[in-house]
């Protein structure tokens, strides 16, 4: 039984290898991933037959590894087959993401609705409806979803999947992954932390080096990339610039101090009651002084607070996102401005202020990755039972 259990675990990390090796250079010959690997050609060939009958990796075309000996067969990821499911609650909209193991997107779906007039039982039942469609036209496509992720505009609780506190939603201590009960594995985590991880992987990723990524929405989140990875804090909760003090006598936020960021930035400081942003973007289009205005507050507000991030987190690059994205022409120059006036006696360089690759797409995207690169890194874990 040990040799066993020792021949399992071998065979998984060895598949790991594989997989990840593909995925960071392929497509690549079995002869280059042995030389690569430090496998066996043998054993090499065994694991990329399995991976190739679980739908992870195909063949495609003859190719030279150098200028000697006969062309190989290329082997690459598969999007045929394993797919993800990204999902997000937010406080205006539900959306949906399947993206396959390649990272292509495959099905997309954004649902308009006011949550905050909802309970969290009727909420969650709305987004595992959309789910349940996502994984049908998923399966209509060939695709067997792996496992989901549910971006959250709140500090969670990733362990049992419940959110802590989602002020914006009036949401405290719900069981979000037990009431969703959707047939697959699913993770929680904070948007604000999977807009991030999206910016990474599908957005200027490692380009941007140690970067701290904006999610604008009606609330304001932050999520710190730090060597490629994701820093979320002792307990996971960093990242919530929102609730950084812009002015300590400022109005009453939800979080129940005053001041907050998100009350001169966020959403519902931008835009009156019922419009939304592509109406305060015609608005700016036209020239509308107002909302000109408007923006410039908010970018100002946003620079006060990201001058304490950079000072306490010291990032090359600050990456707006959300609706700072469309709206980046107007808020970021006072936003800059800001950042300059109370960084530049003390530093020689002040961090780069950049406009989001993905925009309002980055959290289920990093949902969706977050799964993908689950795979990746175990896919023994997802291959058929009779295989294991």
């Amino acid at each position: 039984m040990a040799q066993a259990v020792r021949h399992d675990a071998m065979r998984a990390g060895n598949l790991a290898v594989v997989l990840g090796e593909l995925d960071r250079r392929g497509p690549l010959t079995r002869a280059a991933l042995a030389e690569n690997t430090g496998l066996t050609k043998t054993t090499v060939s065994k694991l990329v037959a399995d991976l190739i009958d679980a739908g992870m990796a195909v063949e495609s075309g003859a190719v030279r590894d150098g200028e000697r000996g006969r062309p190989g067969v290329a082997v690459h990821l598969s999007g045929h087959r394993v797919a993800a499911l990204g999902l997000e609650i937010n406080v205006d909209y539900l959306a949906a993401r399947v993206v396959d193991l390649t990272r292509t997107v495959r099905l997309v779906r954004t649902q308009p609705v006011d949550n905050r007039s909802s309970s969290p039982d009727e909420v969650i039942g709305r987004l595992r409806e959309l789910a349940d469609g996502m994984l049908g036209e998923a399966a209509g496509l060939g695709l067997s979803v792996a496992g989901a992720a549910l971006a959250l505009p709140g500090p969670v609780d990733r362990s049992t999947g419940t959110v802590h506190s989602a002020p914006n939603l009036g949401w405290r201590q719900v069981a979000v992954a037990d009431m969703l009960d959707l047939p697959l594995p699913v993770v929680v985590d904070n948007e604000a932390n999977l807009a991030a991880l999206g910016e990474l992987w599908f957005g200027s990723g490692t380009s941007l080096g140690d970067f701290l990524h904006v999610s604008g929405e009606i609330g304001i989140g932050a999520g710190l990339v730090v060597g490629g990875e994701l820093f979320r804090g002792a307990h996971g909760f960093a990242g919530e610039l929102g609730h950084v003090v812009v002015s300590p006598d400022g109005p009453e936020c939800r979080c129940g101090g005053r001041g907050c960021l998100e009350r001169y930035a966020g959403q519902d400081a931008l835009l009156p009651p019922g419009a939304e942003i592509g109406d305060l973007l015609v608005r700016l289009s036209s020239g509308d002084r107002p909302a000109k205005e408007a923006c410039e507050r908010a970018g100002a507000a946003l620079g006060i607070a990201l001058t304490t991030a950079v000072n306490l987190l010291d990032p090359d690059t600050i990456v707006l996102g959300g609706i700072f994205a469309p709206l980046f022409p107007w808020v970021s120059g006072p936003a800059e401005e800001a950042l300059r006036a109370r960084l530049g006696h003390m530093r020689a360089h002040v961090p780069a202020v950049v406009v989001s690759r993905v925009g309002a797409d980055a959290a289920t995207l990093g949902a969706a990755g977050q799964v993908v690169q689950r795979v990746i890194a175990d896919p023994m874990s997802f291959l058929p039972t009779p295989q294991r």
